[in-house]
């Protein structure tokens, strides 16, 4: 009969416990993944009563689970669109809360082997609407330029061609990929490739100095030189909510913005924002 009794507790307590767990769902931006993960191991490493899911798919992924209410945060690495937020507006009354949680240096990226180390925002430009094809042309070896890109769902993709493209289209030859850590990858084992992404993804290719115009220095995208505003190629990274957060929520975010949070930012290879 005891041990009936003891099976009994067990199971209540065991689901008592479950029913004292919290779950909070963050979804979006590729770029901000491994941030995310991280600050999830960390945080759930002090809160074991709060679970933190988090999966990537890119900034318009995160935006339209967010506006389908299937997340609870959104990682974009791209400010959320009038358009978008109308779209909050029209399902939950709510334009939804803007966070900006890091600053990232969108990094230019090439093989360790390529000789060029130095390019403009106008050089980067040429490249990728495809006036400039060959890297001979760059002081560079007499080779084709392979250019990858982000897939049109990324924030990055959509701040590149923004800023760096100045809304021009990418040149049909771009191979878009699922992730920046599949740029990388690519970039690593192609001699003539060229890709960009957050500077956090930095493995086992070399970063090239960018120039915001031909008469200015070039600079890598470092914490002094972000922080400084000397890199042309910086921004925020966000998280957006439906509303403004409240409860455990609120304490994730709070936790994720503070010393500890910000320390993670810095580890994982991104800035702080304070």
């Amino acid at each position: 009969m005891r041990y009936f009794f003891y099976l009994f507790l067990t199971a209540f307590f065991t689901l008592l416990a479950q029913a004292q767990t919290e779950t909070i769902t963050v979804k979006g931006s590729d770029t901000m993944v491994i941030l995310a993960q991280r600050w999830a191991e960390l945080y759930m490493s002090k809160f074991p009563n709060v679970t933190v899911q988090v999966t990537g798919g890119g900034s318009g992924t995160g935006i339209s689970a967010l506006i389908n209410g299937t997340t609870d945060i959104c990682n974009s690495s791209r400010p959320i669109k009038q358009s978008e937020r109308e779209k909050l507006k029209q399902r939950f009354s709510s334009l939804g809360v803007e966070i900006k949680s890091a600053k990232d240096g969108l990094a230019v990226y090439v093989h360790e082997s390529n000789p060029v180390r130095e390019l403009s925002i106008q050089q980067l430009k040429a490249i990728y609407t495809g006036k400039t094809i060959n890297w001979k042309e760059l002081g560079g070896p007499d080779a084709r330029i392979i250019l990858y890109s982000r897939e049109n769902n990324s924030g990055t993709y959509v701040y590149f061609k923004d800023n760096v493209l100045e809304g021009d289209d990418f040149a049909a030859a771009t191979m878009n990929m699922p992730g920046t850590a599949a740029v990388v990858n690519a970039i690593s084992k192609d001699k003539f490739g060229i890709g960009y992404g957050g500077a956090a993804y930095g493995k086992g290719i070399r970063f090239v100095k960018v120039r915001k115009d031909e008469n200015s220095p070039g600079y890598e995208p470092t914490v002094e030189n972000v922080k400084a505003g000397n890199y042309p190629i910086s921004r925020y990274l966000y998280l957006y909510t439906r509303s403004r957060p409240t409860g455990t929520l609120k304490h994730f975010i709070d936790w994720a913005l503070g010393s500890e949070g910000q320390e993670v930012v810095l580890k994982v290879g991104y800035f702080p924002v304070r």
